[in-house]
């Protein structure tokens, strides 16, 4: 089994090929251009210099969010123009568990930030197994100080990840437990993306390339500003 896997739910933009468990290419790149510019040249390298041909996939994993929404909206449109170029199926990964999974922690709870601004942070809590990482708490966007009361109802240890660490130092420095993990791993990744996707796709979650939305998780500002009379120019 062949996977494209598409990260672009954060100022990262990464592309990676999982085959039967295998990571064979990633190509990850953080850098002033707009996933639109780099999304497709990426891909279209990584799969020339891995002997890849587009018809060889079996499927495309899509990190569908929370995040950005740009970067949302401009991964989705990637991946539905090549579902639907391919006639391949879309694998919606969640990008809060595809995070926690970037940071495997077996003997502790893994819990994703993701600054989504406003005080507020993307972010759910995990426990890692054999197989697909277990909900303790559910992805949501809330502010850093609601979320960590909730955290101080948590017994077990907990490792941080992700841009939202930096929304939330003053209640980290209240926690006794706690483990940060290191730079690499602190940052959505499109191999950890695939190689959900192709654990997903084998337990029969994948949809139709036309039927894929983001899970933006909040209103946009501007949805946010027309709900309350704003006036948007």
């Amino acid at each position: 089994m062949l996977i494209l896997g598409i990260e672009s739910a954060s100022v990262t933009a990464g592309t990676a090929l999982v085959r039967d468990g295998e990571i064979l290419a990633e190509y990850t790149l953080d850098h002033k251009k707009t996933h639109s510019q780099t999304l497709l040249p990426m891909i279209d390298e990584m799969m020339r210099i891995a002997e890849c041909l587009p018809a060889d996939l079996d499927g495309i994993a899509i990190s569908s969010g929370p995040g950005s929404y740009t970067g949302l909206r401009i991964g989705s449109a990637t991946a539905k123009g090549l579902g639907l170029a391919l006639n391949k199926p879309l694998i919606p990964v969640p990008t809060l568990m595809a995070l926690a999974f970037e940071s495997w922690a077996p003997d502790m709870l893994v819990c994703p930030l993701m600054d989504a601004r406003r005080g507020q942070v993307y972010t759910a809590l995990y426990r890692m197994g054999k197989g697909l990482p277990e909900a303790i708490l559910e992805p949501c966007c809330v502010m850093a100080d609601e979320w960590f009361a909730k955290l101080r109802e948590q017994k077990e240890g907990i490792l941080f990840n992700g841009d939202g660490l930096a929304v939330c130092r003053e209640f980290l420095a209240e926690r006794q437990e706690y483990v940060i993990a290191p730079a690499h791993h602190r940052r959505p990744s499109a191999a950890a993306a695939a190689v959900l996707g192709e654990m997903l796709f084998s337990a029969g979650v994948f949809e139709a390339a036309g039927d894929h939305l983001p899970n933006y998780l909040k209103k946009s500002q501007a949805e946010r500003a027309m709900e309350n009379g704003g006036i948007i120019k």
